[in-house]
């Protein structure tokens, strides 16, 4: 695993870059595709099909990478990425282009756990501390570049090149990841995949997720097109942990929940996930419809909350050597709720260095929390469960910010019906992220004690010796 260590990273790099600048890039080419293609009515699809499939996938794509090896698992989720990226290109109506976004997204759902992973695989815990802090600011700078590329070639090249400019960087990522990792250890037995566990686990939290998007444009959520989907995915993923319970090879293992840092992990990824992403969704929207800012002075004030994010993983990932990883997710979720706290003070008079002061301590926040938790969690396991590990909570942390859209968005309909103004809906929906970041804080101190050194002698055995977790 370690011969050509230096084309692998740069081949994740790469990879991780494309997957970040996808999630953004696309936003601002939208409006463009519209004039070209038409299909207003399913505008959203085109995001939410790339987010049903990507978020789907995660634990998929990571389970996989711990029974087949990482190499082939990563290099089909790279080619399913380029084809679907050249096939959105080529896209002759919206109908279509939602399509083949479900299919880059099935792609894309890979790239980030697996790709975390074999840096994890890669490197002893004092270099993967300094990498995975270092990719983590890279997913925030290629987030933060991608709708000034995309706005770029919309107005200058066309639209279609959103989508093919990941094609040769992406031919670049697999050669390089197909030749450094052509080591790649292979299981010693052929492994049984558990396809009923992978059925009910897809078409539940697919299920989940259409029932949360739709609930984040409704102010009732008691609509049948609302709870329908919800119903349906308890009931399938009810019977996708009875299924999991009895195989020998599950897509999740389950033993790992008996483990104190990956509750904590998970628990800590949806709450935060779910406070953060859920109300940075309405930042611009208060800045334009309560202050009167611009569409693009409102975007500019986001700026922060990414540099926030890229600065303070750096910085957590050299501090997590010194005074372990409890510390750094109770300070980060401090500066979390803090956010929130003035976030739930704004009104029409607000300023924009306010809003990027507070948007700014929501980044660092999370900076402070990313890369330490990862690691932990990886530090904890051994190699035939990290993957699976790595991917659950990236998982966790997407399905919360999901959730969190959902939740605030349904509080801000039901009071714009119920007559209030724009200001004291929106005020609402930062009450409801303050109160969710309190728990995201509570939740910081489930998370063990640890200190380097015993992070050190976790991952030095992890390295040779699979952990016995949910065996």
């Amino acid at each position: 695993m370690q011969q050509g260590s230096r084309l692998v990273t740069l081949g994740v790099m790469l990879s991780i870059v494309l997957a970040a600048m996808e999630s953004t890039v696309v936003a601002t080419a939208m409006p463009t595709v519209v004039k070209s293609l038409g299909g207003l009515d399913i505008y959203s699809w085109v995001f939410s099909a790339f987010l049903l499939t990507s978020t789907v996938t995660m634990p998929l794509w990571g389970r996989v990478s711990d029974l087949l090896g990482r190499r082939r698992p990563y290099l089909v989720g790279l080619v399913i990425f380029l084809v679907g990226s050249a096939l959105s290109g080529v896209s002759g109506s919206m109908g279509q282009l939602v399509v083949f976004r479900a299919i880059q997204g099935l792609g894309a759902g890979c790239l980030m756990p697996i790709g975390m992973t074999i840096i994890a695989d890669l490197y002893g815990l004092e270099r993967r501390a300094k990498m995975q802090g270092y990719f983590s600011s890279m997913w925030g700078g290629a987030s933060l570049v991608g709708p000034l590329v995309g706005g770029f070639l919309s107005d200058h090249v066309s639209w279609r090149w959103a989508f093919y400019i990941n094609v040769p960087f992406g031919l670049a990522a697999i050669a390089l990841i197909a030749y450094g990792l052509r080591g790649d250890a292979l299981p010693a037995r052929r492994p049984r995949i558990d396809l009923l566990g992978l059925m009910l686990f897809t078409a539940g939290v697919s299920a989940l997720l259409i029932g949360l998007v739709r609930a984040g444009q409704s102010a009732s959520g008691g609509d049948l097109a609302v709870l329908g989907p919800i119903l349906v995915a308890a009931a399938l993923l009810i019977a996708f942990l009875m299924v999991e319970r009895r195989v020998a090879e599950p897509i999740i293992p389950l033993g790992l929940f008996r483990m104190a840092i990956v509750r904590a992990a998970t628990a800590n990824g949806f709450l935060s996930g779910m406070a953060m992403f859920g109300a940075i969704a309405f930042v611009p929207l208060f800045m334009q419809d309560v202050t009167g800012a611009s569409a693009t002075a409102a975007g500019f004030v986001l700026t922060p909350f990414v540099l926030g994010w890229v600065l303070f993983s750096i910085v957590s990932a050299r501090l997590l050597l010194r005074t372990g990883y409890r510390k750094l997710v109770i300070a980060g979720m401090l500066c979390l709720a803090m956010a929130f706290v003035l976030f739930s003070t704004w009104d029409a008079g607000l300023t924009r260095p306010a809003a990027m002061g507070a948007v700014l301590i929501a980044g660092a926040g999370m900076g402070l929390t990313f890369v330490p938790l990862l690691i932990a969690v990886q530090s904890a396991v051994g190699l035939t469960e990290r993957g699976a590990v790595t991917s659950l909570t990236q998982f966790f942390r997407t399905i919360g910010g999901t959730v969190g859209v959902s939740v605030m968005g349904a509080v801000m309909a039901y009071r714009l019906q119920s007559g209030a103004d724009t200001q004291t809906a929106l005020h609402g929906v930062f009450v409801v992220g303050l109160v969710v970041s309190l728990g995201a804080l509570l939740s910081a101190f489930l998370v063990p004690a640890g200190s380097a050194q015993e992070l050190a002698r976790a991952s030095s055995s992890s390295m040779t010796t699979p952990s016995e977790a949910g065996r």
